[in-house]
């Protein structure tokens, strides 16, 4: 089979080529892979930046989709012809992560989706929701979990609170769409007005461009009547962290996703001033996937490609992903 690898650091140094095709053990499942979706996440491990000494070779990129086209002796979860998604962390199955449950996830510690065929655990799958296509179903693993986790779980989010979205990257367009389907109100941002745009058409209430609006906080606190969201979805990082809890209410929660806005400063003391809830977010468990899927399948969510990509136009999907110029997800397509 055809299987991308990590063998140096940097796009241009991402290998393909023809591997062995994995045997499935006795409780495990053989999937012909679909396709892919890419994470921030995964063009730092294939940058080096993630984690400068990653073990390689290794298979990158943690979201996929397939079919089973085989299956251990002892299987009983799955059959031959059934559609899953992989889990992102294969040993985070019930209860509270830990350490050894974050030890397992795909495309930095175990091979990734960027092949033909993958072996899994028979418990390290979900069903697909029978309205998604493979490349859709690929979204879901990450960047849904995380803003299901995000908004649903960590948040307890419900009707008529209100949630702000930074950007329109894959975690918070999922986040906007979850959160209209509960009936809350959401706030975003871009620095593009077309992507503002889109993001209205798909629901959000209220759009800020925060290159016009640098003080997109105060943005936020004029539509709330100085009051502040009760969610911030946090993929910035420390670059944009203060501004969020300046925006957020009191007591209001922060779910901290992702460091795409770079280094900033950062002052502690509204975390206490203001009693907020600031609480990470390292994707989510098994039953928070199948939890989402239920919802997805029940609102006929699907989420939003930017753009779908060949299997050997895989560095291209690469670039697009380092210029910031999506709008929601970039997908591979593997066959």
């Amino acid at each position: 089979m055809k299987a991308y690898q990590i063998k140096q650091f940097g796009i241009d140094e991402l290998s393909i080529g023809e591997v062995e095709t994995p045997v499935p053990g006795s409780t495990e499942v053989l999937v012909r892979l679909g396709a892919a979706s890419l994470n921030y996440r995964d063009l730092m491990m294939v940058e080096g930046t993630y984690n400068p000494k990653l073990p390689l070779p290794l298979v990158p990129f943690s979201d996929g989709s397939g079919v089973v086209v085989q299956v251990g002796d002892s299987v009983t979860r799955w059959k031959v012809g059934d559609r899953v998604c992989p889990i992102f962390m294969q040993g985070w199955l019930d209860g509270e992560l830990d350490h050894a449950k974050s030890k397992t996830t795909l495309g930095g510690d175990q091979d990734g989706c960027l092949r033909e065929y993958g072996v899994f655990s028979e418990d390290g799958l979900v069903d697909i929701p029978e309205h998604l296509s493979f490349e859709e179903a690929a979204c879901l693993p990450c960047a849904g979990v995380t803003a299901w986790n995000a908004l649903m779980v960590s948040g307890g989010l419900v009707k008529g609170e209100t949630v702000l979205c930074q950007g329109t990257g894959g975690v918070s367009l999922f986040a906007l769409q979850f959160a209209k389907a509960a009936g809350a109100e959401v706030l975003i941002t871009s620095s593009s007005n077309q992507k503002l745009e889109k993001a209205k058409a798909l629901g959000a209430d209220e759009l800020i461009n925060y290159r016009e609006r640098e003080d997109w906080d105060t943005a936020v606190l004029e539509f709330t009547e100085k009051r502040g969201v009760d969610h911030v979805i946090e993929v910035g990082g420390p670059g944009t962290l203060q501004r969020s809890m300046r925006a957020v209410k009191m007591a209001g929660h922060i779910a901290v996703i992702g460091v795409v806005a770079g280094k900033g400063e950062f002052n502690n003391v509204p975390i206490f001033m203001k009693a907020l809830r600031l609480i990470g977010v390292f994707v989510g468990s098994r039953p928070m996937f199948e939890e989402m899927n239920a919802e997805i399948s029940r609102s006929k969510i699907k989420p939003v490609i930017d753009r779908t990509f060949a299997f050997d136009e895989v560095r291209d999907a690469l670039r697009l992903m380092k210029s910031g110029g999506h709008f929601g997800k970039i997908v591979v397509k593997i066959q």
